[in-house]
């Protein structure tokens, strides 16, 4: 190999390896990392009116543990996931996300909705629907890799927010590591204020064994938080 065919080689490297950080976390938002079933369940639109202001919303916000054993809706369950990171407006996301590369991944560990079967499901906000990763109730699978904490179990539903730091940190660097925790708490608090306006509690729970939380739910990115979902008692 001559001069001109290495530098041509070079240069053809260099370029697919910056194409695969370009295209890469697209991919991963097809896939999720997850072992996806095919089963995917299209959930009922958001609504954009409540009952509830904005302002009470916040002033009645506050963590919930203790949860009655009662289902929650489709609706119920369709509205947290938007608020979580549903669509708005111009393929934006209701949570704001350094230079929209939005590295969350949202899983949710169904135990109690009614209509639908237990399992984990991974939300895919562009179709605003489910998909079926896991069949089965693992929310007191999930309460063990959170150290056995109850509420985790108890909850009708547990929304995990699954990270993949590289779609974001592949434009800003090791910065990116610190948007990516931002982003965390923008999505928490809007998981917050919307299971305030339903008349539901949730915890923001951080405390877990990330690679048995991980292996629980079914996916290579790194559980940042987890937030049970339930009735209040």
């Amino acid at each position: 190999m001559n001069y001109r065919q290495l530098s041509y080689a070079v240069v053809l490297l260099v370029f697919a390896s910056s194409l695969l950080i370009v295209i890469k976390p697209y991919l991963e938002i097809e896939s999720g990392g997850g072992i996806i079933s095919g089963e995917v369940i299209k959930l009922p639109e958001p609504r954009l009116q409540g009952s509830m202001s904005l302002e009470e919303a916040i002033a009645r916000r506050k963590s919930i543990r203790s949860y009655r054993n009662e289902p929650l809706t489709l609706e119920q369950l369709s509205q947290l996931l938007w608020a979580a990171q549903g669509v708005t407006h111009e393929k934006k996301r209701s949570a704001p996300s350094a230079g929209a590369t939005y590295p969350f991944e949202i899983y949710v560990v169904v135990g109690n909705v009614r209509g639908l079967k237990p399992g984990i499901y991974r939300y895919d906000p562009f179709e605003h629907a489910i998909a079926l990763v896991r069949e089965g109730d693992y929310r007191r699978a999930l309460q063990k890799a959170a150290l056995d904490q109850a509420w985790v179990g108890n909850a009708a539903i547990d929304i995990v927010l699954v990270a993949f730091y590289e779609r974001t940190t592949g434009y800003y660097g090791d910065r990116g590591i610190r948007y990516v925790h931002m982003e965390a708490g923008h999505i928490g608090e809007n998981i917050y204020l919307q299971a305030t306006a339903l008349g539901l509690g949730t915890v923001a729970v951080g405390a877990f064994h990330d690679d048995r939380v991980a292996e629980v739910i079914g996916t290579d990115g790194d559980p940042i938080y987890i937030f049970p979902v339930g009735v209040p008692r």
